[in-house]
């Protein structure tokens, strides 16, 4: 009997060990797995701008400056967060670009400069890094987000870019929302509409001169995605009181947007004559791939060197297939923010 009960006990004992073995067994699986999977998780990374200009801190109030920077955080972190989920490049692009769109305070959708008449007229686009697909939507008055229009282009038809009626057309036969043009009003940029015509009559009919601070404004985004993938969009109310159906560097691929896994994506911002004429997003790009320098190097050549020296003044942000960004100008400011691949927020207007 007594026998018996020591087998028993030791019975349960291994028992016992038994399961705290398996227990542990399990639990060290278990954060291996959890340390693995860490460590195999996608890298991604998102700049975002709203436009490079005469940003006078003499004529920004703490609480203007505060709203721009709500809008820019907001943003950043909407695309970053998407992206973390392992939303697709473009998704996160457009879905950024979306709510700076959105916002009267930036030159793209609500917000957008007015042309000479007193309308909106509208340009976007997008292009992939990996398949170097792209798309682009210019002078357009009635397409609510001419960013989710310049997507459907890239996605959906066989061309690069359409314009006008034509590119309301095939927005609204493939359920884009439409507007009416007075949407985009705002009485900030009808008083900048005002002061540029004033200089104009003054100059008589000097067209070119509008060009004060009112010339520069538009939105981008650029990202590196879960799959390796690196994106750019912009978006854009264009110049004020632009004529004769103007078109600048935002729906220009390889000026205004340009993205290649090989090298980098790029959004521009800024005199769009100087940007189409200098190629400026391919030139980045290309820089990296036949000199071998580096993002921040080839960014930093084309806006502080080349563009200077031309007379154009603007930025870029821009991104590499590793998550480095730069966000370069040679303007007294540029509406910026940026999350890299460590998780670091950077929000920002001037240099300092």
């Amino acid at each position: 009997m007594k026998l018996f009960r020591i087998s028993r006990q030791s019975n349960r004992a291994r028992y016992t060990l038994c399961a705290i073995s398996t227990l542990c067994a399990l639990f060290t699986s278990a954060t291996v797995l959890a340390a693995k999977s860490h460590r195999e998780s996608p890298q991604v990374a998102i700049a975002i701008h709203g436009g490079a200009g005469t940003i006078l801190r003499s004529s920004m109030t703490p609480e203007k400056e505060a709203a721009y920077k709500k809008v820019l955080t907001q943003a950043v972190q909407h695309g970053y967060g998407l992206l973390q989920d392992g939303a697709k490049g473009e998704v996160a692009v457009v879905e950024t670009i979306k709510i700076l769109e959105s916002s009267p305070l930036f030159n793209a959708g609500i917000g957008a400069v007015y042309t000479f008449d007193g309308e909106h007229e509208l340009d976007a686009s997008i292009m992939h890094g990996g398949t170097k697909n792209a798309g682009a939507v210019a002078g357009v008055k009635t397409i609510r987000s001419p960013i989710e229009a310049a997507l459907l282009v890239m996605d959906e038809s066989p061309h690069v870019m359409l314009s006008g009626p034509g590119a309301e057309e095939y927005a609204k036969e493939n359920g884009l929302e439409q507007v009416d043009n007075s949407l985009f009003d705002t009485e900030f940029r009808k008083q900048a509409l005002d002061k540029a015509k004033a200089r104009m009559e003054q100059a008589s009919n000097g067209y070119g001169l509008q060009q004060g601070n009112e010339r520069f404004g538009t939105v981008g985004a650029v990202v590196l995605d879960g799959w390796g993938n690196i994106v750019a969009g912009t978006s854009t109310g264009g110049m004020t009181a632009k004529r004769y159906g103007r078109i600048g560097d935002s729906p220009v691929i390889g000026a205004g947007t340009y993205a290649d896994n090989a090298s980098c994506a790029v959004s521009a911002t800024g005199h769009g004559e100087y940007f189409i004429r200098y190629n400026v997003a391919a030139d980045i790009c290309a820089r990296m791939n036949y000199q071998g320098l580096t993002l921040k190097d080839a960014a930093n050549t084309v806006i502080n060197d080349v563009l200077v020296k031309a007379g154009g003044d603007g930025g870029v942000i821009a991104i590499d297939g590793k998550g480095n960004i730069a966000m370069p100008f040679n303007s007294a400011g540029m509406y910026r923010a940026s999350i890299d691949v460590h998780g670091e927020v950077t929000v920002a207007i001037y240099k300092d």
